[in-house]
């Protein structure tokens, strides 16, 4: 049973969480950078399944938060029974809201904006000499595997695996789902068997990647289906998993116009995350079948929020930030909600510790084990009370070049300060592309014909908010989202949950803007954002800033050595 109490914090209490904590970062040997323990051999099976553009969208959530907003209709039922016997934060954010430098800070365990030419999407280049958690894994004799997306769009793709690392043999068409499964059923293959066509793709490739591990090694496997990346087919939602649009109707955020084209935008979305979900129960029942769930570390989690929509993917707010987190497994005190501050860079060394590695000290990270192996429900390590996230470069944020939009924030339980480094930028890209020739069409729109606001990914809410862009219902709404913002933005959590009433500048509040900026500077400077060195010069020049450089002849077909 999930249980929700918040925990009072005393003196005791803090003091014997750090005593874990001390005990779990020196079980290892101490004369290494990383090292092992000698029982090997029961070190634990790590499961990741990690989800593209999933944010903190779970039916779950909708009994742990209360009833009454869009995670009502959403349908997570492998998940919600995976979080119900392990722990699941509440709190749970990305370093960054974009794919390739989210991925690059969970694989290093360190902020974003420390992994050096993996801190951006377009044109972004894998830097090996950064440690991450997966080469460490494999050194240390684990049987590591993948399937569909690792580390990608930037170059060599899915670092840092090798190509004999990867297990698609059986099918990818995951990553397809609701156009493959419409397919289908256009030919005549009934709904479910056309789903089941699919999942029975996922279940071959996990078995293909436990056959392959050797003398009872431990595995490690990469579970990354895209499929809830855009686009699906309209429709699909309602047509292959129940979902009704309207059911979301009252439900919407402040910054989700509540129509119905959004609505239904949204239902297609959550149809994908249930695609996801299916997907899941399909990797554990094989892990079940195999009888290695006793012995398996179950991690899932998203990348960011969602695509194509305000407030979303691109955005430091939490709808484009905040994740779903669950770990359940061997030594984790289950049936509890945590609500402590984590970062998804807490993962790596995580994983290290569950392997009975030491964490690099390159890893800016903590590890989750003294939350893991806690008894305590709600706020449990009064020191976790913020995380931090940014972003630099998406795809591009002005006419003719490609610039970063730079932005870092702090997020408390309370509040979030956004620092907008270039105000004077577009946050999502040059929205004066409209004005160019006739006013765009909806198809023009969603099918990236008529590229505007390119940071948001195309899709049919992007297009009826542009679309609407005059009316005096939306005007508002459409500068909000996508015009220019002030180069600090505060909101409070509690009165403003939705994060639009901008409260930076305000007497009442600033006191807590300048301790939360005062924070914010001091981690930036601290972990050496290169945003804070020559005026942000690392992020303002090539490669990180100017023309993509096409990727070299080949690479794709090119096998890599570990």
């Amino acid at each position: 049973m999930i249980s929700s109490q918040s925990t009072s914090l005393d003196a005791l209490k803090a003091l014997r969480r750090l005593l874990i904590l001390f005990i779990l970062t020196n079980i290892c040997c101490k004369n290494a950078g990383w090292a092992v323990e000698k029982n090997t051999e029961e070190r634990p099976n790590i499961l990741f399944l990690f989800a593209d553009d999933w944010g903190r969208h779970a039916s779950v959530l909708a009994k742990i938060d209360g009833a009454g907003g869009i995670n009502d209709v959403v349908q997570t039922p492998n998940f919600d029974k995976v979080a119900s016997r392990g722990v699941i934060f509440r709190n749970a954010h990305v370093s960054a809201p974009s794919c390739t430098p989210c991925r690059s800070a969970v694989l290093t365990g360190r902020h974003f904006w420390q992994t050096g030419t993996g801190s951006i999407l377009r044109g972004a280049v894998y830097d090996s000499s950064i440690p991450s958690f997966l080469p460490i894994l494999r050194e240390q004799g684990y049987c590591v595997g993948y399937s569909h997306k690792v580390w990608s769009p930037g170059t060599p793709a899915n670092s840092p695996f090798t190509q004999d690392e990867s297990f698609n043999k059986n099918g990818g068409r995951i990553n397809q789902f609701s156009q493959t499964v419409t397919k289908l059923i256009t030919k005549g293959t009934p709904r479910e068997t056309a789903k089941r066509t699919i999942l029975d793709e996922v279940r071959g490739n996990f078995r293909d990647m436990i056959n392959s591990c050797k003398d009872n090694a431990p595995f490690c496997y990469w579970f990354g289906p895209t499929n809830v990346h855009r686009k699906w087919i309209k429709g699909s939602g309602k047509d292959l998993w129940g979902i009704d649009p309207n059911s979301l109707q009252g439900k919407m955020p402040a910054f989700l116009p509540d129509v119905p084209e959004v609505r239904q935008d949204l239902a297609d979305y959550f149809g994908e995350i249930a695609a996801w979900d299916a997907a899941v129960g399909v990797v554990l029942d094989e892990l079940e079948k195999a009888n290695l769930s006793d012995n398996t570390l179950i991690v899932i989690s998203g990348d960011h929020g969602a695509p194509g929509f305000p407030h979303g993917k691109c955005n430091l707010y939490s709808f484009g930030t905040g994740v779903c987190l669950s770990v359940t497994g061997p030594g984790v005190v289950g049936g509890r909600v945590v609500d402590d501050m984590v970062s998804l860079i807490d993962l790596a060394p995580t994983f290290l510790e569950t392997a009975h590695i030491k964490p690099p000290k390159s890893m800016t990270g903590r590890s989750l084990w003294p939350l893991l192996h806690s008894k305590e429900s709600g706020f449990i390590d009064p020191t976790r009370d913020c995380v931090f996230t940014g972003r630099e470069r998406h795809v591009e944020s002005a006419r003719s070049d490609f610039t970063p939009y730079p932005q870092r924030a702090i997020r408390t339980h309370n509040h979030v300060l956004i620092m907008n480094f270039r105000p004077d930028r577009w946050p999502l890209g040059d929205p004066y592309r409209l004005e160019e020739g006739p006013e765009p069409t909806q198809q023009e729109l969603e099918s990236n014909t008529r590229v505007t606001l390119p940071d948001e990914d195309a899709g049919p809410t992007k297009a009826w908010l542009v679309q609407s862009r005059k009316e005096d219902s939306w005007k508002s709404l459409y500068n909000k989202v996508y015009g220019k913002r002030m180069s600090i933005e505060l909101f409070d959590l509690n009165q403003d949950p939705n994060e639009m009433h901008n409260l930076a500048g305000e007497r009442a509040y600033a006191e807590v803007e300048k301790k939360l900026t005062d924070r914010l500077l001091s981690e930036l400077s601290k972990t050496g954002d290169p945003r804070l060195m020559n005026d942000g010069e690392f992020y303002e020049t090539p490669p990180m800033a100017g023309p993509v450089k096409e990727k070299s002849p080949g690479w794709k077909n090119q096998k890599r050595k570990p």
